[in-house]
């Protein structure tokens, strides 16, 4: 009779939102942990949410997170190794290379040298980097030895009202050869105060403050890891009204987004209309919770704002209004001849190039590319949703970053609609947001909370001690990874078109620049 060999899996499995312990996943020798992570990421279904190190007694223990967005399992690899003054350790983005924003996170923050990396600059020049030698100001732009090209300099002080970042340009006469993109000029320190703020209301409002146009995205990610980590279970009504506080901010943000582009156009009639539709879209917010960018709507266990009947009908009539006039308004920009000439295979990239950088949300689906949270790693009223992403733009180019905008626009409508017929029928009274002494989170434990976003896949992964503080918290927000759709963008255009490009992705600076 044969033996059954019966083999440990080399990674722990969890579902969004869930907390294990840190003893439950398998500590690897690196070459393993090389071997098992890269062969996943040649899956088309598995890619990287998070992959960072942090600091334990004498090593640095790395934690790595694959989403399998057919299972809606997370596969939790780790491996450490011991502080010296030169660690090294052999890159992984030469086989699959959207790992480099990772491995050159880690670089920077713990100066491990990733040998045969294609690409090892800095990420952001954290405030405290492993080698404060290496500053901004000397950042090392690709450059091109050549007499006939020359290089365009933008930023990091823009005219425009956004924050700082350097673009640098390599062209030919006007058209662009390769843009590279620095940012880092303002590095806030947010994970770092997230442990040395530890009262709850501190670091819920740091949540809201890691990207403000996305504060609704974050602070749910950050609610879901308390939530879960102190073993808090949610009610039915607060996951409907979070998800309805979630699509409302897609709602204004793409509007937001389809204004400016129109500016870009200088199309002024849809720059006008949008931004006039944006304005009730974030006073609606300010109605239900008193901030038009929902700060405050998303507490821990909790909400001050329910949902009720008064604000339920105002939300009905607003949506009623909107939709007419968006509609009418959506029309008339993709049937004009002069607005599409300047949208159509403009800034291409295509699904192979998403693909390869890891994209997430908006930029990955304009491709064709099913990455979308809500269906894959659903959470709260989403599970119950069944969410069909919009995955019938596929070009690409501008006009497919305006038209997924404006169907996702219509889409959110419907979901929330839906969402209010079940908060009719949902009779449950919302709890009011835990209290600071009352919450006690699971020691030695890992937890790893993403959200779908407007602009894509948010990440928080948070690890406590054996005494249930938060030891480390690592946070990733949606533009760390599409900032190179935009570079990709602008190969072979002419640099005028720079701008509308960029208000086509709408990336985050400070999401960024954490």
């Amino acid at each position: 009779m044969e033996t059954l060999i019966v083999t440990e899996p080399n990674y722990a499995s969890i579902k969004n939102q869930e907390s294990i312990c840190l003893s439950k996943i398998p500590i690897l020798s690196y070459g393993k942990f090389y071997t098992e992570v890269v062969n996943f990421m040649k899956e088309p279904q598995v890619h990287c949410v998070n992959y960072y190190g942090y600091s334990d007694g004498e090593k640095v223990k790395f934690i790595c997170c694959l989403a399998d967005d057919n299972t809606s399992n997370i596969k939790v690899f780790s491996h450490e190794i011991q502080k010296k003054e030169k660690m090294q350790l052999t890159s992984m983005t030469r086989e699959a290379y959207a790992l480099h924003i990772y491995e050159r996170e880690i670089s920077e923050n713990f100066g491990v040298e990733f040998i045969y990396s294609p690409w090892s600059k800095p990420v952001r020049y954290a405030f405290n980097r492993a080698d404060r030698t290496k500053v901004i100001n000397n950042y090392p732009f690709y450059k091109i030895q050549s007499e006939e090209l020359h290089e365009v300099g933008v930023g990091p002080i823009h005219a425009g009202v956004i924050e700082p970042g350097h673009f640098r340009f390599l062209c030919n006469g006007e058209t662009v050869l390769h843009l590279e993109i620095q940012l880092g000029w303002q590095h806030r320190g947010i994970e770092d105060l997230f442990l040395k703020k530890p009262a709850l209301i501190q670091r819920t409002v740091l949540s809201e403050s890691i990207a403000g146009d996305t504060a609704v995205g974050h602070a749910v990610t950050f609610a879901g890891i308390m939530e879960s980590l102190a073993g808090i279970s949610i009610q039915d009504r607060l996951s409907i009204e979070r998800t309805i506080g979630l699509e409302l901010e897609r709602i204004a943000m793409h509007i937001g987004d389809l204004s400016n582009i129109c500016i870009g156009l200088a199309y002024q009639l849809g720059a006008s209309v949008f931004g006039a539709l944006r304005t009730p879209t974030i006073n609606y917010s300010q109605l239900w919770c008193g901030n038009r960018f929902g700060k405050g709507l998303i507490r821990v266990g909790g909400s001050h704002y329910p949902l009720n009947n008064s604000l339920i009908e105002s939300l009905e009539k607003f949506l009623n209004n909107f939709e007419g006039r968006f509609v009418t308004m959506a029309e008339k920009m993709f049937s004009l001849s002069s607005v599409l000439m300047r949208m159509e295979n403009i800034g291409t990239v295509s699904k192979t190039q998403m693909q390869l950088i890891g994209a997430v949300g908006m930029s990955a689906r304009m491709t064709g590319i099913e990455r979308d949270l809500r269906k894959s790693h659903p959470i709260g009223a989403y599970q119950k949703l069944k969410y069909a992403p919009v995955l019938d733009v596929t070009n690409g180019d501008v006009w497919a970053r305006a038209a997924l905008r404006r169907k996702e626009i219509i889409a959110s409508i419907d979901y929330i609609r839906n969402l209010i017929s079940q908060l009719k029928a949902n009779d449950e009274t919302s709890n009011k947001p835990v209290s600071e002494g009352s919450l006690k989170l699971m020691p030695n434990s890992l937890c790893v909370s993403m959200t779908e976003g407007w602009r894509g896949e948010i990440c928080h992964c948070a690890v406590t001690n054996d005494q249930g503080k938060i030891h480390h918290y690592k946070i990733k927000d949606p533009s760390v990874h599409n900032w190179m759709a935009l570079a990709l963008s602008l190969r072979d255009l002419e640099i005028s078109d720079f701008p509308i490009n960029n208000k086509s992705y709408n990336l985050s600076y400070c999401g960024h620049d954490l």
